[in-house]
């Protein structure tokens, strides 16, 4: 039976979060900085709930963006060289901030980015 009283979720006319804006904030390739620690909040299954997973002040590269729960936006956040187990981070918004303008083209990517980007279509062979 129907419970009328009980409100569904409704991805059409959900707010985002109250911290993403309507359009993406950074772009993929951008350089950002982690603005606070990530610890694992339980979506991570290969570490304890609370571990560290980034430090904060960690620099990287936007790698991929998604959403969860078709609401929140996540960046895939590659930290090359970061001092932590893990290199890939899932980021929100506003645990990041911009360091550059990113990429427009292959000729302006930095070089960290263009070999990251050679090892992934390696490791895809």
């Amino acid at each position: 039976m129907f419970d009328e009283n009980v409100k569904l979720y409704d991805s059409v006319t959900a707010s985002r979060s109250g911290r993403d804006e309507d359009e993406p904030k950074f772009k993929l390739g951008q350089k950002v900085l982690l603005k606070e620690d990530i610890v694992n909040d339980g979506t991570y299954p290969h570490a304890n709930i609370g571990v560290l997973m980034m430090p904060k002040g960690s620099t990287g590269y936007i790698k991929d963006m998604g959403e969860f729960l078709q609401v929140i936006r996540v960046y895939e956040v590659h930290f090359i060289g970061a001092d932590s187990e893990l290199e890939v981070v899932g980021c929100r918004e506003h645990e990041l901030e911009a360091i550059d303008d990113g990429c427009s083209d292959d000729t302006t990517e930095s070089p960290l980015f263009k070999a990251m980007i050679e090892k992934r279509k390696q490791t895809q062979i």
